[in-house]
């Protein structure tokens, strides 16, 4: 885990040394082990580093080739760098470390932009072409690490970075809120634009690369998720994942320093684990509750079975609401999932026995492991009768009084299109309208937000369908957002097997019924796994990373400290706040589950206040 940050700006009064130390330094949890700058003309390059591969100097950043005209801030993994370093050696190429940072360099030079399609692993970075003038940002296949930029500065110089708070740090960088991402946010659960919540900052997508030249952006697209299945036996696709992910754990292994591994009580960090086998593992619960909210006792009998050692925190109620500013300081924009808090104290634990942490974040995009994509048994029987009239009934049920019987006569007439945005759906779109004032309105639909994915994958099935959107919304937007975050809070690298470009290359190949079916969710995966774990922790029910919250607010303490942020005026400047103060009351009185609706609202509010308020630029 390391940061970077990075501008081109035609300012001469600016001091660039200062100007850049002052942006690392806001992104210092990041990079503790040492940091450096470079200035060349109109373009400056910063970088925080955390040492895991090639401890020496060497392998400091920024990094140049041999004539110092391509310099380079890097952050992230290549796993197949020893291979690639090999290749250009042959090639001719020298080098000065045994970094796999120096092979985007000489890949560069070699192959150009291309270098991008050889590369596996996770990155984001900025290489500053001097001869030919250009500034190349790229972000990896899956949105593992972040990237931002913005040309929203008085004089319209261009920042690039890990993190949007070093922006607040280059003068004449605007800090606005972008109107438009409330409304969205409040049903996706996280920023779900490419605009972000700052108004002129922009996330570069998963998969792209953007050239900088003559202050024009050109960005193009150089990879995306393969879906092309291939029909073969289960056993085929058993060995298949076996094989590959036996491979993706040994490239994701590799570290000069202490590697760990997150464990709760599912398959997905039980395979990683049983796979890795590390000296240590990692797992948090919460005070007073048992079984679903308290997985702690299972994550430690599977290690005890594996002769792991295994650590453990359980976290308490004032624990959980004292860190929320903490928490989305660190996230940059507002996002609600729950399971951002518990992580944050995850990689806290962690960070106090080991630099790397494996963890089994992408399995349920890839393998199909969520519920959304299983079909219920009386869905499956309603859906033989013909669409046509299934789709009449529907539209005659959207006029009738909500309840379980229409929900499920509508959605029995809708295309998945219609109705699946992605695995997080707060607010309905209808809710979400009435709460917000008139200003925040202006925003497109969740529909409208997923609905080019969708455009993307014609005539594949539904499941793959839901699969895609997850994987291009869901899963950069906040799986692999909050991973991030929360581990290079603590100055911790985390790293995700599944999400490697070889896995992914073999399990788009399986077909849907072997990921999905009447016995099971990540159906094929769990078989594989069955291979190296116990019945008990192979077919394990999901549960994610459930927090207590619901329970916590209709507690008199937690339920006035929210009250309190939605009584307030900054609250009246975004929302109708007697709308808010019924669903909080609605649940405070066991009359409605509003839990979500409020965490999501209050979330922002929390966020607003950190960034917009107590924040000094």
């Amino acid at each position: 885990m390391c940061g970077f940050v990075g501008f081109v700006t035609n300012k001469i009064e600016i001091d660039k040394p200062t100007v850049i130390q002052n942006m690392m330094n806001t992104i210092g949890h990041r990079g503790p082990d040492s940091d450096g700058f470079h200035v060349d003309g109109n373009v400056t390059l910063g970088f925080r580093r955390l040492q895991i591969i090639d401890l020496t100097p060497d392998a400091s950043q920024p990094m140049f080739n041999e004539d110092s005209s391509i310099s380079l801030i890097f952050n992230g993994e290549i796993y197949n760098y020893q291979s690639l370093m090999d290749d250009l050696k042959a090639k001719g190429h020298v080098f000065k470390s045994q970094s796999d940072t120096e092979v985007i360099i000489h890949g560069y030079e070699e192959y150009g932009v291309d270098i991008l399609q050889k590369l596996r692993g996770m990155f984001a970075f900025a290489l500053w072409d001097k001869k030919d003038e250009s500034l190349l940002i790229a972000r990896d296949f899956f949105g593992i690490k972040p990237l931002y930029y913005t040309q929203n500065t008085t004089d319209n110089s261009f920042l690039f970075g890990s993190e949007i708070k070093s922006f607040m740090k280059f003068p004449g960088f605007q800090k606005e809120l972008n109107k438009q991402a409330l409304k969205p946010y409040l049903t996706f659960q996280y920023s779900a634009l490419d605009e972000t919540f700052f108004k002129g900052v922009y996330k570069l997508r998963p998969g792209h690369y953007m050239i900088y030249k003559n202050g024009e952006m050109e960005i193009n697209q150089y990879w995306d998720v393969p879906f092309e299945t291939e029909e073969n036996s289960l056993e085929y696709y058993v060995q298949q994942i076996k094989e590959t992910m036996e491979e993706s754990v040994k490239y994701h292994r590799i570290s000069d320093v202490k590697v760990g591994s997150f464990l709760s009580g599912g398959v997905d960090s039980s395979y990683i684990t049983a796979l890795l086998k590390p000296d240590k593992t990692f797992s948090v619960g919460f005070e007073d509750y048992e079984g679903i909210f308290n997985e702690t006792n299972i994550a430690a009998d599977l290690s005890k079975q594996l002769g792991i050692e295994n650590h453990k925190k359980i976290i308490s109620a004032d624990e959980f609401f004292d860190v929320i500013p903490t928490v989305q300081y660190h996230m940059d924009e507002p996002q609600s999932n729950l399971s951002s808090v518990p992580l944050y104290f995850l990689a806290e634990l962690a960070s106090q026995h080991a630099t790397v942490l494996l963890s089994g974040e992408g399995a349920d995009e890839i393998f199909g492991g969520y519920a959304w994509y299983e079909t219920s048994k009386e869905m499956r029987a309603y859906e033989k009768i013909p669409f046509i009239f299934r789709r009449i009934v529907s539209n005659i049920a959207k006029k009738l009084p909500e309840n379980r019987m229409t929900t499920f006569l509508v959605k029995g007439g809708q295309k998945v299109e219609e109705k699946f945005i992605g695995q997080a759906k707060v607010f309905d779109e209808k809710d979400a309208w009435k709460v917000l004032k008139d200003d925040f309105k202006d925003a497109p639909s969740p529909v409208e937000i997923v609905r080019e994915s969708y455009d993307r994958v014609p005539g594949k099935d539904n499941v793959t369908k839901m699969q895609y959107v997850d994987m291009k919304h869901w899963l950069p937007g906040d799986i692999l957002l909050k991973a991030d975050k929360m581990s290079s809070a603590h100055s911790i690298e985390l790293r995700v097997p599944f999400l490697d470009k070889e896995v992914m290359e073999m399990a788009g190949k399986i077909p849907a019924h072997l990921k999905v079916n009447d016995i099971d969710t990540k159906y094929v995966l769990r078989k594989a796994a069955n291979e190296v774990l116990p019945d008990e922790w192979a077919n394990r029910p999901k549960v994610g990373f459930p927090v207590p919250f619901r329970e916590w607010i209709k507690q008199a303490k937690y339920y006035n400290k929210v009250r309190e942020v939605f009584e307030s005026d900054l609250a009246k400047q975004f929302f109708h706040t007697e709308e808010l103060l019924k669903y909080l009351d609605e649940h405070y009185h066991g009359q409605a589950n509003r839990a979500r609706y409020i965490w999501t609202v209050y979330v922002f509010l929390v966020w607003y206040k950190r960034f917009f308020i107590d924040m000094e630029d």
